[in-house]
């Protein structure tokens, strides 16, 4: 029962995570937000390298390490871009897409092959994206699709999901060759590194944004540690794919939030939308 408690935490904490990244972009540029949420979440996580035992580290984990971590780089600023001008009710489902591209993706990086469960989450996870935007249907069948693309938030998570369904299998490949919380660890520096130049050229003249907002900033990378550290503990006590389910249901929470929070409309197609995406998930990870 304590897996369920600290996988649900993980996706209540990534949702706040959001809530607070879009909150701060309102005042603070993009790529300094991008990079806080990884430079702040050290503070939280660098501790736990007291408290682990320091992993054997196998021949694959310098390759996965930069090809998982250069590529996290650019999602991270796509992330941030998507959710800078785009509501969180329609652009943070975007992210339950990638299961669908593992299920390409997989196949050919570590020779995973979907089976007939993953072909019924396919067409559940397409229904759904369809929903978030049922009310263009009657401009057409592919109506709802094409409103989605032709938005920018969306059509840049959906990018983000994709990229994330190469990165979830060098994930794999690094942890196997050290643990799970050490790879957090690890991956987070490297991001943040590689991110500092980019961050400091692209918001060149709005530095000052960081020591002044240093109260909108803490939170993201706070939350964001947070729900690494309950992921891995959930991982610790159960089955992967269980946490993943579960915690792929912060998409329905971001929802929430962007209702309640930031006042976003078509709260309905959108809710109904994201359930039956995750229900495609429920296909393709526990089955």
């Amino acid at each position: 029962m304590f897996w369920f408690i600290f996988a649900f935490l993980t996706a209540f904490f990534k949702s706040t995570k959001d809530v607070f990244s879009k909150k701060g972009l309102k005042d603070i540029d993009e790529y300094i937000v991008a990079w806080a949420l990884r430079f702040f979440a050290l503070p939280f996580l660098l501790p736990l390298l007291f408290f682990i035992k320091i992993p054997v580290i196998g021949n694959q984990f310098w390759l996965a390490l930069f090809i998982g971590g250069s590529l996290n780089v650019v999602t991270t600023i796509l992330y941030m871009k998507a959710i800078k001008v785009s509501d969180l009710s329609i652009t943070i489902p975007m992210v339950t897409l990638t299961p669908l591209f593992l299920l390409i993706t997989s196949p050919l990086i570590i020779g995973e092959f979907p089976n007939i469960f993953g072909i019924v989450g396919i067409l559940l996870i397409v229904m759904g994206s369809y929903m978030l935007n049922i009310k263009k249907k009657s401009q057409g069948y592919f109506a709802p699709f094409k409103a989605l693309l032709e938005e920018k938030g969306p059509r840049l998570m959906l990018i983000v999901a994709f990229i994330w369904s190469i990165t979830a299998n060098f994930d794999k490949i690094g942890l196997l060759n050290s643990s799970p919380i050490f790879w957090v660890i690890a991956i987070n520096i490297f991001i943040t590194l590689c991110m500092f130049p980019i961050m400091f050229y692209k918001s060149r003249g709005k530095i000052k944004q960081i020591p002044v907002n240093l109260h909108a900033l803490l939170p993201i990378g706070l939350f964001s540690s947070l729900a690494l550290i309950c992921q891995m503990t959930a991982i610790s006590l159960t089955l992967v794919v269980y946490v993943i389910s579960i915690e792929r249901t912060s998409a329905i929470i971001s929802v929430l939030f962007g209702y309640l929070i930031f006042k976003e409309k078509g709260i309905k197609e959108r809710l109904m939308g994201v359930t039956i995406m995750l229900i495609g998930i429920l296909f393709i990870t526990l089955f």
